[in-house]
């Protein structure tokens, strides 16, 4: 966790904005920016403004946390996250997670924009995620205490939450919208893979590749939250496609596919609110 703050600041903060205690967050990735705009709002604020968070550097997350109604459901929505290639340490990347547990969250969706290794993958399909390979080099926990009785050594046999995953694929079937498991590896970036690199991880058994998420997995389960991961696919991964791999690209694919998207969480948030 950050040097400087220390989660319970920061909720407390957070706290300080609404009477709003919603056991539900969603963290936006590429592509997932438009689910915020259909949230009304009780509280909002920039990253840069809240204690201990780092204001994200990359285009297509704009660092805004909202506090409000998605639907019917009450919710926590961070639009946009800190990346660990762009310099930050994993305290940094995985902080505002820990103060999401603080809050009072129970229940976190991850999302993010990922490259598709299976082949079945297109530009625009979205994948949930069932499992991950780290292959960051590294872990959120390494050097972490034990503090409050939490072991640094998290079980992740079953790293992603069942019935999170349930309600998503519920959703997805209500839309009509093609959703099909997968494993997500976790590499550090911010360059993208070789093709030698992704038919070797291929291989171990991996369906898409990121930059982010893994780690905020590891500290999800750390602080006992259930978890759950979708990934937008907006490119084939290297060696798939002749032409270049680009960040336009990841962006313009996302922009494409965020009514989708937008369909596709305001029915899993609608089910979240009257599952039994």
């Amino acid at each position: 966790m950050s040097a400087q703050t220390h989660p319970t600041e920061a909720s407390s903060y957070l706290k300080k904005l609404t009477r709003l205690r919603p056991s539900l967050a969603l963290v936006l990735g590429t592509g997932f920016q438009g689910v915020a705009t259909g949230i009304r709002a009780t509280a909002e604020i920039e990253y840069d403004r809240v204690p201990g968070f780092a204001a994200p550097g990359v285009e297509g997350h704009p660092g805004k946390l909202t506090i409000g109604y998605l639907g019917s459901a009450p919710i926590i929505i961070l639009n946009g996250r800190s990346h660990y290639y762009e310099g930050h340490e994993m305290d940094a990347v995985t902080f505002p997670i820990r103060v999401l547990a603080d809050f009072g969250v129970r229940d976190l969706v991850l999302t993010n924009a990922a490259g598709g290794i299976d082949s079945r993958f297109k530009p625009g399909d979205f994948m949930l995620v069932d499992d991950h390979l780290n292959l960051m080099g590294t872990t959120p926990l390494r050097g972490a205490s034990s503090s409050g009785g939490k072991s640094r050594f998290v079980d992740l046999t079953h790293a992603y939450d069942s019935e999170l995953s349930r309600l998503l694929m519920t959703a997805a079937r209500q839309g009509k919208i093609p959703l099909r498991a997968g494993v997500y590896a976790a590499v550090c970036g911010p360059c993208y893979e070789t093709p030698a690199e992704i038919r070797a991880l291929r291989r171990l058994g991996a369906d898409a590749v990121g930059m982010s998420t893994v780690p905020e997995v590891i500290v999800a389960r750390h602080c006992g939250l259930a978890v759950a991961a979708v990934s937008c696919i907006t490119n084939p991964a290297a060696g798939r496609n002749k032409k270049p791999l680009s960040h336009e690209e990841v962006l313009a694919v996302g922009r494409k596919a965020q009514s989708t998207a937008n369909d596709l969480f305001r029915r899993f948030v609608e089910l979240y609110a009257n599952r039994k």
